[in-house]
């Protein structure tokens, strides 16, 4: 098996620039995915990593060796399209024997091949079949097979779950990881489902315009994003931004206008370097929603009557005013999903996104109290879009 090396990886269909000086190394064995929305230059990439397109600048490496200048057929690789691309008046013996035909081997060895990758891939009872006679699951599994029985450095594959429906997906986004880390072959994987990449990706790259946004474990990205776009890619439902304006006034204040938050103790060192124009970022699932001021308690009533002003009240031990300003919102749109709600709140000018638990009940046209914990927010250098934290 090999690693596989990009440096400075650049390539332009007339004037847009689908790779841009990307630099990326996949090590061996690791399952990486290349992820980012349509266009962003994630399938330009694998394909110059395959020898199917020519970048006009950097360099390319599987294990040690340049392979700029190799044909497709040299570099050691195996594809799997989106589209499975198998041979349709061939049976799926034939498809799975194809590659080692071509490679000339012994048609003894050949049989045993096929039957052993058939067999890891219960496939056995389908090899007498046409791919028109088979479901999308197995086309899909005929054409990793074929692209495993050659045993290759590396796997490229370009969506290859994406024709198939929500649950066979589901159930083969593990199968496939599995089978990854049984054969221990190096595997580069294109999605653009952010969940797919998530789930299976021992590291994955964000792309977009061409540029790698972030490289690294999807924990890391997922609670680390380095840019707006990183944070607003993902997570479901996305990240809510809110841009706001850094003011001094006893302390250090986002002023987003329909609400003003104190910078958490911990930020305020680095704030003094701040930008005055960011952009706070705080993700759905961290926004706590109490319920309408009729149904809490006198002394959420009274917070909730102080929000409304503005303000907070001195917290009842300490003496001490809150960090976490409570802030109004009004309930417009009430999605249930069974096993949370997500709620769509008019806040001034912007609609924030909570998720909450089924039993959470409010009616739409509702006034509800929201806060945002202050170890759970995100900051970014609005001109920039960089992360500041």
């Amino acid at each position: 098996m090999a690693n596989v090396l990009i440096k400075n990886l650049t390539k332009r269909f007339g004037t847009v620039v689908a790779a841009d000086k990307v630099n990326l190394e996949v090590k061996d064995k690791e399952f990486v995915v290349l992820l980012g929305p349509s266009g962003c230059g994630k399938t330009t990439v694998l394909r110059c990593i395959a020898g199917l397109e020519s970048p006009e600048e950097g360099e390319i490496y599987i294990g040690d060796r340049l392979v700029n200048e190799l044909e497709p057929k040299e570099r050691d690789i195996a594809m799997v399209f989106q589209t499975y691309a198998l041979y349709p008046h061939m049976t799926v013996y034939q498809n799975l024997s194809f590659p080692l035909e071509n490679a000339n081997l012994p048609k003894l060895q050949i049989k045993e091949e096929v039957e052993k990758t058939a067999k890891l891939l219960q496939i056995e009872s389908l090899l007498d079949r046409r791919p028109k006679q088979l479901s999308g699951g197995q086309r899909q599994r005929v054409a990793l097979g074929r692209a495993m029985v050659r045993k290759p450095q590396v796997f490229l594959m370009d969506e290859p779950l994406s024709n198939l429906d929500a649950k066979l997906r589901v159930y083969m986004r593990a199968e496939l990881k599995k089978l990854q880390k049984e054969l221990g072959v190096t595997t580069i994987y294109v999605t653009h489902d952010q969940v797919e990449a998530m789930t299976m990706g021992d590291r994955v790259a964000i792309l977009n315009h061409g540029a790698l946004q972030q490289f690294g474990k999807a924990s890391d990205i997922y609670f680390h994003p380095v840019n707006v776009f990183v944070a607003g890619f993902i997570g479901t439902p996305p990240t809510n931004f809110f841009y706001c304006k850094l003011i001094k006034e006893e302390k250090y204040v986002f002023d987003a206008g329909p609400f003003k938050y104190p910078v958490p103790e911990s930020m305020r060192e680095k704030a003094e370097t701040w930008p005055t124009s960011l952009v706070l970022g705080v993700r759905p699932q961290d926004v706590i929603v109490h319920p309408k001021v009729e149904d809490t308690s006198d002394r959420r009533k009274e917070e909730a009557e102080a929000a409304k002003e503005g303000v907070t009240l001195p917290d009842e031990e300490t003496g001490k005013r809150s960090r976490q300003p409570l802030i109004k919102a009004v309930l417009e749109i009430d999605e249930p999903l069974g096993d949370r709600q997500v709620l769509d709140l008019k806040m001034g000018d912007y609609l924030v996104k909570a998720l909450v638990l089924p039993d959470f009940k409010a009616e739409i046209g509702d006034e509800l109290i929201v806060e945002f914990p202050g170890d759970k927010i995100s900051v970014f250098d609005k001109k920039s879009g960089q992360a500041l934290l």
